[in-house]
């Protein structure tokens, strides 16, 4: 027998999560807080609200309907917080467009999402003219310019003047909680590029989890209303870590930076105060190394790394510049958001780096577990390690189009997240490895990102990779690629001395020790900025 359900007395509202609702509280608490673009464009909460229901009035004119979908392909802007907002609640579909995969790939993401409207940034227009005559489903494009290029042929208009002539006000229908909102791709080193995508009950739920996880910390990892916030993780990957919506919900000032510049980024940081952020380590590693930040306070700044591990090296740098980072956790499939790196204020002082750097503990409303093969979970001891798996309220349902990958993805009735690792009885979680990137070596297990840690650990490396090469005796052996830091000389034989040391402390086996390692100017890296080890596999494997 089914629980009874509530009755609901006819007159009542039933409230749907919709993401129209995320806008009530700063609209009724901040109206006047600011909203800012590189430093040069000023809104209001107020007036992000008149050019959301313009947007879509402008999108509606062009014939955008419940169902449709619209793509869009700028940088980070209050143009795209707008787009995060109008376009589902008009019931339509926002697709996120990666505009750093190949023009293949974006033309590949675009026919396969059936893109009605595409908005296309002037930087990004040479791009788009190339594939446009293969476009399957796009009936009209709009121009973005920020320096008033004036608008090419067969675009209908460009997006501030399509606001300008739009009405304000949009009666925006409530609708299904479960209706698709988004739509993106994930950026893995194989095969094509699979949509993922989420609804407005997921990425509501979404918010309000994180949201509560970021605001229940005490002191460290906190986001508050008094924070400046600026994404340093693209919009067009996993809506920017869904904080975008966290921010707007809790009516903070947000700062969008555009392209991606180091000496913008921290003059913005310095100029607007900003106080929270999230980036991959590749984008912090990038900052603390620009001459432009040498000056810069950085010590209120509270940082989120997520996307690849962050080494001890790497943190205590930051750490050493008075940043507050902390590792986050999660995947395109997951919203992203799985899991925080925050610190309980009786943990917190000089000697809270490995805390800092373990995958950290699950936000609100996720069950996470490691298991076995059979799906079943495995101790919570720290160190008995098996599959991450997850369950959650806002984890995609399946791949667009996808549905044997979908299977794959759900095996079991549990989202697999393809990683490894264990959970400690504190409830902390440490990813060890993908289960793509351990090296099987002699009978042996060795954990790619945990070499990466320790050989990150010498005070002249900047960056490291590690990746299993073949080996004819042992089946696999490590292959160190390491970036030095800026002014700083070592030799393989220095830092396989600094490694055996760790060896000796039994930290490591002896058979973790690479013989190879390989001084390298730079590393692959993916769209989004991860290492990309399937194309260092593929330059290295022949040795």
């Amino acid at each position: 027998m089914n629980p009874p359900l509530i009755e609901r007395t006819p007159s009542a509202y039933a409230y749907p999560l919709l993401i129209k609702q995320l806008l009530h509280t700063p609209l009724a608490t901040a109206p006047d807080q600011e909203i800012v673009y590189r430093g040069q464009v000023r809104h209001t909460y107020r007036d992000l609200a008149t050019r959301i229901g313009r947007l879509a009035n402008a999108l509606a004119g062009q014939g955008i309907a419940p169902g449709s979908t619209v793509a869009m392909m700028d940088w980070d802007s209050h143009r795209y917080l707008e787009c995060f907002f109008a376009v589902p609640m008009m019931g339509a579909v926002l697709q996120t467009v990666n505009i750093r995969l190949s023009p293949e790939q974006i033309l590949y993401t675009l026919n396969h999402a059936r893109a009605d409207v595409v908005i296309v940034n002037a930087e990004f227009l040479p791009v788009f003219e190339a594939i446009r005559s293969q476009l399957e489903t796009v009936k009209t494009a709009l121009f973005i310019s920020d320096d008033g290029q004036p608008v090419p042929p067969g675009f209908a208009g460009e997006y501030e003047a399509l606001l300008a002539a739009a009405a304000p006000d949009y009666d925006f229908p409530d609708f299904d909680e479960n209706a698709r909102a988004t739509t993106f791709y994930t950026t893995g080193t194989t095969g094509l590029p699979k949509g993922v995508y989420f609804s407005h009950r997921q990425l509501v739920l979404h918010t309000l989890a994180v949201g509560l996880g970021l605001a229940a910390a005490p002191r460290q990892g906190s986001l508050h209303r008094d924070d400046v916030y600026m994404p340093l993780t693209p919009m067009f990957h996993v809506h920017a870590w869904g904080l975008p919506y966290i921010a707007t919900l809790l009516g903070v000032k947000q700062v969008y930076p555009g392209r991606y510049v180091p000496a913008t980024i921290l003059q913005l940081v310095e100029q607007e105060q900003v106080t929270f952020s999230h980036c991959v380590p590749t984008i912090l590693h990038m900052l603390l190394l620009a001459p432009e930040g040498k000056a810069i306070d950085l010590s209120r700044w509270k940082l989120i790394i997520g996307g690849s591990a962050m080494t001890a090296g790497l943190a205590r740098q930051a750490r050493e510049r008075g940043i507050d980072v902390f590792t986050g956790y999660g995947m395109s499939e997951t919203c992203p958001i799985l899991t925080l790196a925050q610190i309980d204020d009786a943990d917190l002082g000089e000697a809270d780096l490995p805390l800092r750097t373990k995958t950290g503990r699950p936000v609100p409303l996720v069950n996470l577990m490691t298991a076995d093969g059979e799906l079943n979970p495995t101790p919570r001891d720290g160190k008995s390690v098996g599959e991450v798996v997850a369950r959650t309220p806002w984890l995609t349902q399946g791949y667009l189009h996808n549905p044997a990958s979908s299977e794959t993805l759900w095996a079991g009735g549990w989202l697999h997240t393809q990683d490894i690792g264990h959970i400690d009885a504190r409830g902390y979680l440490q990813v060890t490895d993908r289960i793509k990137d351990v090296i099987k070596t002699g009978g042996e297990w060795i954990s790619s990102l945990e070499l990466e840690d320790l050989i990150a650990r010498h005070p002249a490396v900047g960056e490291v990779a590690v990746i299993g090469v073949p080996d004819e005796k042992w089946g696999e052996r490590p292959l160190a690629l390491v970036v030095l830091r800026a002014g700083q000389s070592l030799d393989a034989d220095a830092l396989r001395t600094h490694l055996k040391g760790y060896a000796d402390q039994g930290v490591i086996s002896r058979y973790g020790v690479p013989e190879r390692i390989v001084f390298v100017s730079e590393l692959a890296k993916t769209s989004v900025g991860k290492l990309n080890k399937r194309a260092l596999r593929e330059q290295y494997a022949a040795g």
